[in-house]
């Protein structure tokens, strides 16, 4: 029994929860749509170049959590989720997290993605755990800052390690699944990393290293040998 670590964007889903939560505001006229889309855009392509400042998108991306009550955003939720997360949900992700459940493994999200978009959506896939960037709650609203460390690339890192001392685990047999190349720094602090339809620069850091490269876009997927 060991701990399986997945991120969550293009790894067990089939698209990128941030960027589409961000398209789902601006198709629905609750955000400024020319200028939200345009800036979405910029800093998804910054993230896939490896470029992005992490603190300069969430002050973007934060700042309509801050501008309406919790009730309101949880019913956009709902709607987000039906909308954009259903359609990219993979069969051969959830069958990738069957395996771990069958072997008794603790399983975790590890995502860059803000909590409100990814709690509902951990649910949805059975994962127990989630670690993700917190977007800052004063007196029961969002503030439109973050708390804590993002969890990107490093901040990974140092989020799962303190995580694992609070939970009094190791990453003794733990698997990391990711697609990304800012993954690198946690993919390389784990025993047993698997790139999941990686990038470019991903997929030749995992032949270079002799790293298992899965893919969960089909009906099917070809399970790593899990061990005992």
């Amino acid at each position: 029994m060991s701990l399986a670590i997945f991120d969550l964007d293009n790894t067990l889903l089939g698209g990128d929860s941030d960027y589409l939560w961000g398209r789902f505001l601006a198709e629905r006229g609750h955000v400024d749509g020319d200028y939200y889309e345009r800036e979405n855009q910029r800093y998804y392509d910054a993230y896939k170049a490896g470029t992005l400042d992490i603190y300069e998108f969430l002050a973007f991306s934060l700042q309509p959590l801050a501008r309406h009550d919790p009730q309101t955003l949880a019913a956009w939720h709902a709607e987000f989720m039906a909308a954009k997360i259903a359609p990219i949900m993979l069969p051969a992700a959830r069958g990738l997290i069957h395996a771990h459940q069958a072997r008794g493994d603790t399983l975790l999200i590890i995502t860059a993605t803000n909590s409100f978009v990814t709690r509902p959506i951990a649910a949805a896939l059975e994962v127990p755990h989630l670690l993700a960037t917190d977007p800052e709650v004063v007196g029961g609203r969002y503030t439109g800052r973050v708390a804590g460390t993002p969890c990107f690339r490093e901040g990974k890192v140092e989020r799962l390690a303190a995580w694992l001392a609070e939970q009094g685990q190791t990453l003794d047999g733990a698997w990391f699944y990711s697609d990304s190349h800012n993954d690198l720094p946690l993919l390389e602090s784990v025993p047993r990393p698997v790139a999941v339809d990686p990038d470019e620069n991903l997929r030749d850091h995992a032949r270079d290293h002799g790293w298992p490269v899965i893919s969960l876009r089909g009906a099917a997927v070809a399970v790593p040998y899990l061990g005992p």
